[in-house]
């Protein structure tokens, strides 16, 4: 049984979230789709469980999905959402985010970088705008370190087995030249080994600009999921301190995978 949590504050932003995961486990069998909302108000709890169970009945309606909700009240959003998730044995949870103000950055950014942060389970971050198509291809970024000790094996692997896209391994190094160093052929054969029942192929980039290569990567493979494993907190941490690197989620058009070691 995969378990898919889908928090919800009932914005337009994650209403789109919530379409997206019911329309990617379409089809899916033993998937369990829970939609949580949080309250921090008692009173607010009656019109959010009419909006609730009317979004409920039309990803039921329309993708053919069984869906449960959740509704709870307290003061911390993550907090609750961390709690739940521990408690479903959550397999994935899922994010809407948007960059169209500053103000939506910091607010949706910064809870979607807390949940990553807490390390329950992977976290897909679903941008604004996207919308579902078939995942084709999938595109997983590695620093090619350790990676039997830092690659999240299974958690990814729960997720590539809801699509079974091809798979696409990419490093991005300033340091690459004519040919590999003995220790990057050698976690290439570690990933190899990894994820062979995906017959992944992959690709050495020697650039500086990672955001731009990523990106023109993306457009050029048809990347329809893009994979990140972030090593202590640091590649998000520093993904949303600096403005370069910001734009790799907040631009992005398609859903960026989180996932821990």
């Amino acid at each position: 049984m995969t378990t898919i949590i889908v928090p919800t504050d009932l914005s337009q932003v994650a209403d789109n979230a919530a379409r997206y995961a019911a329309q990617m486990i379409k089809g899916v069998y033993d998937v369990s789709f829970l939609l949580f909302h949080v309250c921090e108000h008692h009173e607010d709890k009656n019109s959010a469980e009419v909006l609730l169970t009317k979004l409920k009945e039309e990803l039921q309606s329309r993708h053919s999905i069984k869906v449960e909700t959740r509704i709870e009240q307290g003061g911390d959003f993550i907090d609750c959402l961390e709690k739940q998730a521990r408690h479903s044995d959550a397999n994935l949870i899922v994010m809407g985010i948007t960059g169209k103000s500053k103000l939506e950055q910091v607010f949706m950014g910064s809870n979607t970088l807390k949940m990553i942060e807490k390390n329950v389970c992977p976290v897909l971050v679903v941008p604004a705008t996207a919308q579902y198509f078939e995942i084709k291809n999938a595109c997983l970024l590695s620093d090619f370190k350790d990676v039997q000790g830092s690659i999240p094996e299974i958690p990814i692997k729960n997720v590539l087995n809801l699509f079974r896209p091809a798979l696409h391994i990419v490093n991005v190094n300033s340091e690459h030249y004519v040919s590999l160093t003995s220790d990057f052929m050698a976690e290439r054969g570690r990933l190899l080994e990894m994820f062979q029942g995906y017959k992944p192929e992959f690709y050495f980039i020697g650039t500086y600009d990672l955001v731009e290569t990523v990106q023109t990567f993306v457009a050029d493979k048809n990347i329809d999921l893009l994979i990140t494993v972030p090593r202590n907190h640091s590649f998000w941490g520093n993904l949303f301190k600096t403005s370069n690197t910001k734009k790799l989620v907040y631009e992005s058009t398609i859903p960026i995978l989180a996932a821990h070691e």
